[in-house]
């Protein structure tokens, strides 16, 4: 089926590579080295707020290990001595995860599975998020509609375009925290109503779906590394490495038309 906003034309895999590239979605990013590895060395030492809800004891004290995971994973500079300047995310790397993201997709659709949507990062990532959603409900997926009425220490957490994120102000919020995810999973349990199948989303809210247990599916800045991390120990079902907010949110159209036409939602 067409999806309103996506090219008609879907890119072949190294087309895509070459626009991830243009677009510097993946290649050459934005994200300095000095972000990723002050980001990495938290994680390590234990900062909270960087396992985006994820659950790491104390398997990854070592931020060299991090490094390691990040550089195999998402495709940064592997050499620890690289301490400043351009960092990379592999565009190779981004369409073997978007590959297995839409052999996910595909099952759910085939098992018409509940699915919830979820974005920290409205300003680049929601509408990945709603066209994937309108996709998988013409297939016969159930989309969640979270409950009424839910909030956090950042602000209230809502749904517009079926996809659930954090509003302050009358401002969609970015947010890495797994608060919202936290407040959808338990309001659904305390409504008597099922858990989703399948999460697809990002940050914090797609590390809490996966540290309890549900299927989930992660976009995720070189600068994040815990759903890298989280994969690698089998907790998340797929992270896609990307720069997660490009200076235009088109950019990422081919890249969804990519990932639907592999599942075979288009």
């Amino acid at each position: 089926m067409p999806i309103p906003g996506l090219p008609s034309d879907v890119p072949t895999r190294a087309a895509l590579i070459k626009h991830l590239v243009r677009t510097r979605i993946a290649g050459d990013v934005a994200t300095p080295r000095e972000n990723n590895l002050s980001h990495y060395r938290r994680l390590a030492n234990g900062d909270r707020h960087y396992w985006l809800g994820l659950e790491l004891g104390n398997r990854w004290t070592d931020e060299r290990d991090v490094l390691a995971v990040m550089a195999e994973r998402c495709g940064v500079v592997p050499d620890p001595d690289h301490r400043s300047g351009q960092d990379t995310i592999d565009p190779e790397l981004t369409v073997d995860a978007l590959d297995r993201t839409s052999a996910r997709l595909r099952k759910a659709a085939e098992d018409n599975q509940r699915v919830l949507f979820a974005t920290g990062h409205p300003g680049g990532l929601l509408d990945v998020h709603r066209a994937t959603a309108t996709a998988l409900r013409a297939a016969g997926c159930e989309i969640m509609t979270i409950p009424e009425g839910l909030a956090t220490d950042e602000g209230m957490v809502f749904q517009f375009a079926d996809v659930a994120m954090l509003e302050r102000g009358a401002t969609l919020w970015h947010t890495h925290s797994p608060d919202p995810m936290a407040a959808i999973l338990d309001g659904l349990a305390r409504d008597g109503r099922a858990l989703p199948d399948l999460v697809v989303a990002d940050h914090g809210w797609a590390g809490c779906a996966a540290q309890r247990g549900l299927d989930s599916i992660g976009y995720a800045d070189c600068n994040d590394p815990a759903l890298f991390v989280g994969e690698s120990e089998g907790t998340m079902q797929v992270t896609v490495p990307l720069d997660d907010h490009v200076t235009s949110p088109r950019h990422y159209d081919p890249m969804t038309a990519y990932l639907l036409d592999a599942a075979g939602l288009l």
